[in-house]
């Protein structure tokens, strides 16, 4: 028995029993199908960091916490997940970074929330920004009313930025 713990299935752990080129189709469709998903989710809830980098969080966590663990009866196959996961994430952004057309695609654009002073509640609601949530916002960068505000946009990773008229104080 005590001779059982100490012996290593070294087929096991380096072997795979489930095919690479299925294990790279899984993890590509699975990283586009959840970045698919995370579009549609408004910015305000995302918080700091982008979509696709808790996309990448996520699914590399999974990937490896598998690899880990028995539920693939190989690391060799939990590496190449974690491998899809990585490429896939450096693929987009190289390809952002090359193509601007595929920048428009991928990265959601600013969402303009406040103009000339006047609230656009259409684009708040989207957001589901409430109009305590931006006055807070707007507090912190030191102005009081939304009146002395040019224009906000709510960015890409989900930070409100203030452009203040002339003559304020906003940060």
């Amino acid at each position: 028995m005590v001779e059982k713990l100490w012996t290593i299935d070294w087929n096991a752990v380096f072997v795979p029993q489930v095919s690479l080129l299925e294990l790279v189709l899984r993890g590509t469709i699975m990283y586009l199908a959840i970045f698919a998903l995370l579009r549609v989710v408004p910015k305000r809830q995302v918080g700091g960091i982008s979509p696709s980098d808790i996309l990448v969080v996520v699914l590399l966590a999974e990937a490896a916490g598998n690899a880990f663990g028995s539920d693939y009866k190989s690391v060799v196959e939990g590496a190449v997940l974690v491998a899809t996961v990585l490429f896939w994430s450096l693929a987009l952004d190289w390809l952002q970074h090359r193509f601007p057309a595929i920048e428009r695609v991928v990265r959601e654009p600013k969402l303009k929330l406040v103009e000339n002073g006047r609230l656009l509640r259409r684009n708040m609601r989207s957001e589901l920004v409430t109009v305590e949530e931006l006055m807070a916002q707007l507090r912190e960068r030191g102005i009081e009313n939304a009146s002395d505000v040019r224009a906000a946009y709510i960015e890409a990773d989900g930070h409100i930025s203030v452009i203040a008229k002339a003559g304020k104080d906003g940060k």
